[in-house]
């Protein structure tokens, strides 16, 4: 982690010197971050922290759990911080803790999930990618690479932003999908990824939803049947990246999701401190990871950084 550090005396020179009241920020993400995921979006908010000085807190639920974080939501409006930071992977849910915030004064940025409800909500701008368009351009790229019959591999039942996935994915690749619901526990993955490969012999292409959660496991499976299959993930691990490189795997959709934890940051103190705030959404992703960028992302995935 070292080298993410070193980039603070650019900050610095480009005016992020810690103000002399330090301007309180709170994260609120459906995601721990001792998940590898998002770890990396947790390293992305330390960041910003540390290059603008401000006081921030990143909080989630033990697990996915909506009610929990609308709990969690509804505490950090209690303590009327100067900026939050939420992601929202379902609005309907959440949506009346985030407009409370609104209506506090507070002003809010989502990220990583709900950039289709944020606006509505009142949130002043998004910094994420468009979930349903990431799986139809990831459907499309394994359609023109031979693929007709795929699975979904969705670990995170009930999480829109997941289900978009799919069904993007669904319509790029223009054939037969089905979707595969399972838990975040990367044993369980796998075997139930092994299961439907040996239940139906014409799947052919394997669509994981997490590198690290969803995508090793389903590589496993997918050189255990002996067959050849397309398998391709969203997010990235280094793992997973160096299955790409090894030929085992297709390609990663990288959302930058570092991205998604620094710069909300920095716009809320930016924002606090100037009264300074992007007039619009900020696009992190997509891009896709094939084998002939896949080396190189190595090292900083393992970072903490990709």
């Amino acid at each position: 982690m070292t080298k993410i550090f070193k980039t603070a005396a650019f900050a610095a020179a480009l005016g992020f010197a810690a103000p002399a009241l330090a301007q309180d920020i709170i994260v609120v993400s459906h995601g721990q971050a001792n998940d590898p995921f998002w770890s990396v979006v947790k390293n992305g908010v330390d960041l910003a922290a540390q290059q603008t000085g401000a006081n921030v807190d990143y909080r989630a639920p033990e697990t996915f759990d909506m009610v929990a974080m609308s709990q969690l939501i509804d505490a950090a409006v209690n303590q009327e911080p100067d900026g939050l930071v939420v992601s929202i992977p379902d609005g309907d849910a959440l949506g009346p803790s985030i407009e409370r915030a609104i209506s506090a004064g507070i002003p809010v940025i989502s990220m990583n999930s709900g950039s289709d409800v944020a606006s509505e909500l009142g949130a002043a701008l998004h910094v994420g990618q468009s979930e349903f368009d990431a799986g139809k351009a990831a459907g499309a790229k394994l359609a023109e690479m031979g693929g007709s019959t795929a699975i979904c591999v969705n670990q995170e039942v009930g999480n829109v932003s997941l289900d978009q996935r799919c069904a993007g994915f669904e319509e790029g690749f223009g054939s037969a999908v089905t979707v595969l619901p399972t838990s975040n526990d990367p044993t369980e993955i796998e075997s139930k990824v092994a299961a439907a490969l040996a239940s139906d012999e014409s799947i052919d292409t394997v669509m994981a939803l997490g590198a690290s959660t969803a995508g090793e496991p389903s590589v496993a499976a997918a050189k255990a049947s002996g067959r050849e299959i397309l398998v391709a993930s969203f997010d990235l691990s280094a793992s997973f990246l160096e299955s790409i490189v090894a030929g085992d795997a297709a390609f990663a959709i990288d959302q930058q999701q570092f991205l998604q934890g620094y710069l909300p940051v920095v716009f809320l103190a930016a924002h606090a401190k100037y009264g300074l705030i992007p007039g619009g959404d900020v696009a992190s992703g997509p891009n896709l990871v094939t084998a002939d960028k896949a080396g190189q992302v190595i090292e900083l995935s393992a970072e903490g950084i990709r």
